[in-house]
C-alpha cells in the first residue's frame, strides 16, 4: 500500500475515533441544554424526547428570577477573577526560580512542593478552616482568593517543566548584555511562556468557577453566595423543577465552553510544550 495513502487513512479514522469518543462527552451537556427547553411533563417521558416541542424559552427567565442570579454570577466571577490573577502573577515567577536559577536549597524546596501535591485536600481542609477563622475571614471570600497569591504546587510544577524547555542562551545573552534576572524573566522568558500562563490561568478560571466545596465552607452569608450554591440552593427549594434547575447549569456552563472555544489552540499548545523537558 502507499505509505501516503495508509498516512492518510490512518489520520482519518483517528478522526473517526475521536469523534465517536466526543460523542460520550457531548451527550450529558445536549441533554442539559435540551431539558433546560423543555416543559415540565417532557423531562420525564420515556423513550426519551431529544427535541422539546415546543421550546419552552420561558424556564431561562423563570430560573434567573427565582434565585438572585445574576449577584451570585457577580460574587462568582469577582472570585474567579482575583484568584486567576494571584495564580498567573505568583506560579511563574516560582516556577521560573526553580527552572533557571541557581540558588541553595532549590531542590528541597521544590521537593517539599511536590510533596504538598500528594496531600489530599481532606487532611487540610479543618487546620486551614481553623486558620481562616483566626484571622476573621470565614464569610468572607478571602480565603478563596488570598491563598491563590502564594502559588499552586501544582501549577508551579507545570510551568516549571515549560521554563525548562525554554534554551539558556537567552537567558546568557540578555544577562552578558547587562540586563538584571528581573528584566530577563519579565521582558524575555515571560512573553515565551505565554501559552503554559494561559494554560494555567484557564485551569484555574475553571477550578474556581465551577468550586463547590470552597464556598460551601467559607460562605456563610447568601449574598455572598456563588453560583455553585446557587444550585444547590436552588435545588433545596425547587428539587421537583429540573428545567428550571437544568437552565441555571446551562447559563453556569456556558462562560467555560465560550472561553474554551476562543483560547483552544493556545490552551492545547500550551500543555502539549510544558513536558518538553524534565
Amino acid at each position: 500500500m502507499n505509505p501516503e495513502h495508509a498516512k492518510k487513512i490512518k489520520f482519518t479514522a483517528a478522526h473517526v475515533c475521536l469523534m465517536i469518543a466526543s460523542l460520550f462527552f457531548l451527550i450529558p451537556f445536549i441533554w442539559m441544554v435540551s431539558t433546560s427547553l423543555k416543559p415540565i411533563e417532557q423531562v420525564f417521558t420515556f423513550p426519551p424526547e431529544w427535541i422539546p416541542r415546543p421550546f419552552h424559552w420561558k424556564n431561562y427567565s423563570e430560573a434567573i428570577e427565582y434565585i438572585p442570579f445574576w449577584k451570585y454570577l457577580i460574587n462568582t466571577s469577582v472570585i474567579t477573577i482575583l484568584s486567576t490573577i494571584g495564580v498567573v502573577l505568583t506560579c511563574p515567577l516560582v516556577a521560573y526560580s526553580f527552572a533557571k536559577l541557581r540558588w541553595k536549597g532549590r531542590n528541597i524546596v521544590f521537593a517539599i512542593t511536590l510533596a504538598v501535591m500528594m496531600i489530599p485536600a481532606q487532611v487540610t481542609m479543618i487546620p486551614l478552616f481553623l486558620l481562616f477563622n483566626k484571622l476573621g475571614w470565614v464569610g468572607t471570600p478571602l480565603p478563596l482568593i488570598v491563598p491563590q497569591f502564594f502559588g499552586v504546587p501544582f501549577y508551579i510544577f507545570l510551568l516549571r517543566q515549560f521554563f525548562m524547555g525554554l534554551p539558556d542562551s537567552l537567558r546568557e545573552a540578555a544577562k552578558m548584555d547587562g540586563a538584571s534576572e528581573l528584566r530577563v524573566y519579565w521582558q524575555i522568558m515571560l512573553p515565551l511562556a505565554k501559552p503554559a500562563i494561559l494554560a494555567v490561568g484557564l485551569f484555574q478560571l475553571m477550578a474556581s468557577w465551577t468550586d463547590f466545596l470552597g464556598p460551601l465552607l467559607y460562605l456563610t452569608n447568601e449574598d455572598s453566595y456563588t453560583l455553585s450554591l446557587a444550585l444547590q440552593q436552588f435545588q433545596n427549594k425547587q428539587g421537583s423543577e429540573w428545567s428550571l434547575m437544568m437552565a441555571v447549569s446551562t447559563l453556569m456552563t456556558l462562560p467555560i465552553i465560550i472561553l474554551f472555544f476562543f483560547l483552544q489552540k493556545t490552551f492545547i499548545k500550551g500543555i502539549t510544550f510544558s513536558g518538553i523537558k524534565g
